[in-house]
């Protein structure tokens, strides 16, 4: 069994809350279809060798009241690439907003640490940027994902554009 960790880094002193101030107000918020650009890189060394285009079957962002912490999920629902990430934990880091979760890949969880930038937000909307960097040989040993043969690789990379509205 391959035990995967991924940094962290506390949240600063000022935001006590963790992502308060980068969230829209408390609610249940969806990405509307069409509204949203989901990628995945396959890189070997400084080369990318695959990028395609995911389909996002469904994303929400739930912003609970100031004690409960906020939580992602993205359903990505693609013939080759069909998974589920699930936030544990979101803070603010340096103005960005930091997820830590598990990505459900063939029923097995495995990390991963998506830093997302907000571009736009508004009481009622939010506009997010970012990327996820999957280290493609652990990840093939603990979930048994695997690229075309043809397709050498060293890691991944997990681009997530959404409007949650």
């Amino acid at each position: 069994m391959t035990t995967v960790t991924l940094p962290t880094v506390p949240p600063p002193p000022q935001s006590p809350g963790g992502a308060g101030r980068r969230l829209p107000l408390p609610g249940r918020y969806t990405v509307a279809p069409g509204r949203s650009l989901t990628e995945l890189t396959a890189w070997y060394g400084p080369l990318p060798v695959l990028r395609r285009r995911v389909t996002l079957g469904d994303a929400s962002l739930t912003v609970p009241e100031e004690t409960e912490r906020p939580s992602f999920r993205y359903e990505f629902d693609d013939r080759r690439f069909s998974a589920v990430l699930t936030s544990e934990q979101v803070d603010e880091v340096h103005g960005r907003l930091q997820v830590t979760g598990d990505l459900d890949l063939n029923g097995l969880a495995f990390p991963v640490l998506l830093r997302l930038r907000v571009v736009e937000r508004a009481d009622d909307r939010l506009l997010v940027v970012g990327h996820a960097r999957l280290p493609y040989r652990l990840l093939r040993r603990a979930t048994g994902f695997r690229l075309p043969w043809r397709r050498p690789a060293t890691r991944l990379r997990l681009l997530v554009a959404a409007e949650f509205a």
